[in-house]
Formats: C-alpha cells, sequence, structure tokens
C-alpha cells in the first residue's frame, strides 16, 4: 500500500518518514564532530561538503514530506489516544515538519553568508549555488546561531516523540509506533480471538 489509508501510512510515508529520521540523526551526529578544532584539516573540509551534501538531500526530503502532508489524506488516530493527546500529536508532527525544512535552510545560509565563500560540492558532482545573501561576519554569526539553536530543538523534539512512541507501544499498546513501521490493513479488533474461543462466544450469545 504506497499511500495512506484512513487508517494506516502508506509505505512511501514510513519510508520518508524513517530516511529524514536517519539523516537528521546522522547530520546532527557530524555537525558535532565537524566543529572539533583537533581534527585534521582536510578532513574537516570533507566533513563540511558530506554534511552539506546530506543537509542538502535531507532538505528535498523535508519539502517533499511537507507537499505530501499538504495533498496526502493523514490517517485517524488511534482510538486510544485522548484529546489532548492528540493535539500534542498533530503538533509534534507539523513541529518536525518544519524544523526539518527550516535547519537544513538555515545551513544552506551560512554557507551563502560565510565571508569565506566555500562552494557546496555535492557529493563532488555539482556546486550547488548559494542563497542571495549579503556575505558578511554579523550574517554569517547569525545564520549560524539559528542553525545550531533549530539543531538542539529538533534533537529535544525527536527524543521526545521517539518517548512517546516507546511508552504507547510498549505501556498504551496501541498502534502508534506499529502505524510507522509497516503499512497495510488494520487488524480487526477480534482478529486476535482464535477459533475456539469465537465459538464459545457465539454460544453463549445463543444461550443468551
Amino acid at each position: 500500500m504506497l499511500r495512506n489509508s484512513k487508517d494506516r501510512f502508506g509505505t512511501v510515508t514510513i519510508v520518508l518518514h524513517w530516511t529524514i529520521a536517519v539523516l537528521i540523526l546522522g547530520l546532527l551526529l557530524t555537525g558535532l564532530v565537524m566543529r572539533r578544532t583537533e581534527i585534521d584539516p582536510a578532513l574537516q573540509f570533507s566533513l563540511y561538503q558530506w554534511h552539506k551534501s546530506f543537509g542538502f538531500i535531507a532538505l528535498g526530503l523535508a519539502a517533499l514530506q511537507a507537499l505530501r502532508w499538504l495533498v496526502e489524506r493523514s490517517p485517524a488516530p488511534p482510538p486510544t489516544l485522548g484529546p489532548m493527546e492528540q493535539m500534542a500529536s498533530r503538533a509534534a508532527h507539523l513541529s518536525l515538519i518544519a524544523l526539518a525544512l527550516l535547519v537544513p535552510l538555515a545551513g544552506w545560509a551560512v554557507a551563502s553568508a560565510s565571508t569565506l565563500a566555500i562552494p557546496s560540492f555535492f557529493f563532488n558532482l555539482i556546486v550547488i549555488p548559494h542563497l542571495p545573501l549579503p556575505r558578511s561576519e554579523t550574517s554569517e554569526a547569525f545564520f549560524a546561531l539559528a542553525h545550531a539553536t533549530l539543531a538542539y530543538a529538533t534533537l529535544a523534539l525527536v527524543a521526545v516523540h521517539a518517548a512517546a512512541a516507546i511508552y504507547h507501544h510498549f505501556l498504551g499498546r496501541d498502534e502508534v509506533l506499529v502505524r510507522m513501521l509497516r503499512s497495510g490493513s488494520a487488524p480487526r479488533p477480534d482478529s486476535t480471538i482464535s477459533a475456539p474461543e469465537k465459538d464459545d462466544t457465539l454460544v453463549e450469545r445463543k444461550r443468551r
């Protein structure tokens, strides 16, 4: 099932979700490593270029995810979620989509505003042009701060999002996490009842 249904996420949504999640975590890790002053300058330059290349991929996938969110229907929330939980879940998803766009855009702005004017080599294949921003140390510092702040906010929100999913899976025992792991039709409520149990239930109903 490629598209979302009324109660399930489609394969495209699931693949986009986990791909962007892996990219975000990888970019956060490389972002911390590449800023260390004791690493080799050549390695540092390579890390910066890899960071920017995967950042552009994350930006493209986030834009695709945002577009699909606008045109693709969203499955109904599990019935186990209360109104406040549904509102919190929706707000978290919207915030994550926005941050997935803003973080790489801010990073692109850092490279564009830098007075060093270092080109952004996309996997050494093409050069990504800079944004039309004035180059100055002030602008670079502003966008660098925005990029870092938004990245840490993303990390915090991802941690809360993951903790909520784990809570619902192991304690709430609902389908919040399962729906983002596999697509397909949702099981019937009585699908876990064995055949003998169903026969006993029917007999009891007839007696009544």
